[in-house]
């Protein structure tokens, strides 16, 4: 389902990759905010100023999110994040997307055609009622293949298993993918053997959507190949070139201090413990 919000202010400055944060009620168990892609705006005509984004109910505040009743207010923040970079000159762009993923690519494909780019899309879901929006992405896209886990909609099967029979078909130049992890790690690797530039929208868990928090780090080489940091998400993301990620790291290794880069990495043994507050900080 989706929720549309009349915020001008969000709506005029928010771009294809971004994400908006929004507070659940005071009586509400948890304090942290929800994070929800933006999925379409309006800057123009009879709904100037809304934006729409697309929601599952799960847990309890997507639940109560749900529920909301119109012209009921929300406290909402954005648009936070690192958008998608576009092509520089007319190219042939492919869309991948999974389940929730369509939400921000929809938005994407707008924007690149409004732009004069040709725009082909993968569309995967569990089932076809997880499939978003179908009729627009088919308005959209010059070629669009529809996957389904469970075959109820378009050829059984997940994004990946038809990716290089789309990429041959369409003379796809740039790829733009958002979904779970595993199916950007496909698209990632196999962009990387055919040498096709493409970007990710990683999904991690945002906490503060700020960068605050530290909580959404993904190690990123850096641009020497020889080290890496752990970038937020919220922040240096959501949209990343996918050829940087380090896949085999993400998740497994402690996030450490990243300098600005050009500064060498903080190994892990040169952290120190931080004494109590009045005591002098230790020296090696």
């Amino acid at each position: 389902m989706s929720v549309t919000l009349v915020a001008p202010d969000i709506a005029e400055q928010a771009r294809p990759g971004q994400f908006i944060e929004v507070a659940l009620p005071d009586e509400r168990s948890s304090m942290l905010r929800r994070p929800f892609y933006v999925h379409q705006t309006s800057r123009r005509g009879g709904w100037a100023g809304t934006l729409e984004f697309v929601l599952e109910p799960r847990g309890p505040g997507s639940a109560w999110l749900a529920e909301v009743r119109p012209h009921q207010f929300l406290d909402v923040i954005g648009p936070l994040g690192r958008p998608f970079s576009y092509p520089r000159k007319p190219v042939n762009c492919l869309l991948v997307m999974e389940g929730y993923g369509a939400a921000p690519l929809l938005f994407l494909a707008e924007e690149l055609i409004a732009q004069g780019q040709r725009v082909d899309m993968i569309m995967a879901a569990g089932s076809q009622d997880q499939v978003l929006k179908p009729i627009d992405a088919k308005r959209l896209s010059r070629i669009i293949s529809v996957v389904t886990a469970d075959g109820s909609a378009g050829e059984p099967g997940r994004a990946a298993d038809v990716l290089e029979a789309i990429v041959d078909r369409c003379g796809t130049q740039v790829v733009y993918a958002a979904g779970p992890r595993p199916l950007l790690r496909a698209v990632a690797e196999f962009c990387r053997e055919r040498s096709i530039p493409a970007q990710v929208a990683v999904e991690e868990q945002t906490a503060c959507g700020t960068g605050l928090c530290w909580g959404c780090v993904v190690p990123v080489a850096r641009r020497d190949g020889k080290t890496y940091d752990h970038l937020r998400a919220c922040v240096d993301g959501p949209a990343m070139n996918a050829a940087r990620i380090l896949w085999d790291r993400w998740g497994t290794s402690r996030p450490m201090p990243t300098p600005p880069e050009g500064f060498p990495p903080i190994q892990p043994d040169e952290v120190l413990p931080t004494p109590p507050h009045g005591f002098p900080a230790l020296r090696r």
